[in-house]
């Protein structure tokens, strides 16, 4: 484990009895108590994340915004200052990049966060689309990022700032928030990675673990606990939130992930992959990702295979037992002639093929 990278708050999740892992390079918690009892307590009361490991990218200058037009599929020129926005970056054949949230500081002046696993591959793509007066910048190691997510989130949160947290909007945000205790001012963003409502915090490196420790004692009284990577996945997936690696990748589409909401395809500006996805589009999806719950018992993990008979028509993105309905549930990639809801399949599991029908997503809502 000696190699691999740190956030500034290992030594804070160390004190907690964390269980750590080798994360894509970083040495992250996957849990704390059980991934059960973590989901629970975040879908339940509040739980307080470590995302620091995500990567932040910093575009300015006078040409940012139609740079950003041009390398993102959703329609930035909506954005005004303290609003951010769920975007997707892809290739000229409409193949995945990332997806992120852009954050707009200032006029001219934006925020990307993307994923972890991603983060010197987006810097290099959005370098070699470089044009005009714009300047990249890689400032994820300034940054730490907390995630507090859970009904009883905004309560905790707000023990520790003068600022009216009721009054940021979902995908809104505020700049320089002041937290008791805490040196450094804040970034806090009403988004998340769970189906909760909640926040995620930006700020310097240097105040993360003190903020950290505030919020715990604070959220004390509203059953916060610290919460690790294996309950940050099960949420996000009984919410439908895609995982890049899992329900995009260079060969899968946002189209074909269901995310058409943030491909903004009548946008005048030309983006990198529009006319792929147009004709995907207008021709029809030849596949989509869609919801799957087990008949028969067994649990539609990552990778398995899908079949109609001999016939293999896709394969599960995600799956699990779904801690929320203890159902066994997954998402999967099918050929589209078998993603109506009630369509029954069947999923390789090791040696059997065990029955699965198609069922609506999200598989939880709020």
């Amino acid at each position: 484990m000696a190699d691999l990278k740190r956030t500034p708050l290992f030594d804070e999740y160390q004190k907690q009895g964390a269980k750590t892992i080798d994360f894509g390079g970083w040495d992250l918690p996957v849990q704390f108590t059980s991934i059960k009892k973590e989901h629970e307590a975040t879908r339940n009361e509040a739980g307080l994340f470590d995302v620091s490991h995500m990567g932040e990218v910093l575009v300015e200058g006078e040409n940012s915004l139609p740079f950003l037009q041009k390398v993102l599929t959703n329609d930035v020129s909506k954005l005004e200052r303290g609003k951010a926005q769920y975007t997707i970056m892809c290739y000229e054949d409409g193949g995945t990049v990332d997806d992120l949230i852009v954050y707009m500081l200032d006029v001219d002046k934006y925020l990307l966060v993307v994923n972890a696993a991603n983060r010197e591959k987006d810097v290099e793509w959005l370098k070699s689309q470089q044009e005009g007066n714009v300047s990249i910048t890689d400032v994820s190691d300034e940054y730490v990022q907390l995630a507090l997510q859970g009904p009883h989130a905004e309560k905790a949160l707000q023990q520790l700032t003068d600022e009216d947290l009721s009054s940021i909007k979902f995908f809104r945000f505020l700049q320089n928030v002041s937290f008791k205790d805490v040196k450094d001012k804040a970034i806090v963003s009403r988004t998340g990675y769970t189906g909760e409502d909640g926040f995620e915090i930006y700020l310097s490196s240097g105040s993360g673990p003190a903020l950290w420790q505030a919020i715990l004692k604070a959220g004390e009284q509203y059953g916060v606990q610290p919460i690790g990577l294996g309950a940050r996945d099960t949420l996000r997936f009984e919410a439908n939130l895609a995982l890049y690696g899992q329900e995009l990748s260079p060969e899968i589409s946002p189209l074909e992930a269901g995310l058409g909401f943030a491909v903004k395809l009548n946008k005048e500006a030309d983006f990198i992959g529009k006319k792929a996805l147009k004709k995907q589009k207008e021709e029809g999806l030849s596949r989509k990702i869609v919801g799957i719950e087990m008949i028969d018992k067994g649990i539609p993990r990552t990778g398995y295979q899908v079949f109609d008979g001999e016939k293999e028509i896709g394969f599960v993105t995600t799956g699990t037992q779904s801690p929320t309905l203890g159902k066994n549930v997954g998402l999967a990639l099918l050929d589209k002639e078998y993603t109506e809801v009630g369509t029954q399949v069947e999923v390789q599991v090791r040696k059997r093929t065990l029955r699965a029908q198609i069922v609506p997503t999200p598989f939880y809502k709020r």
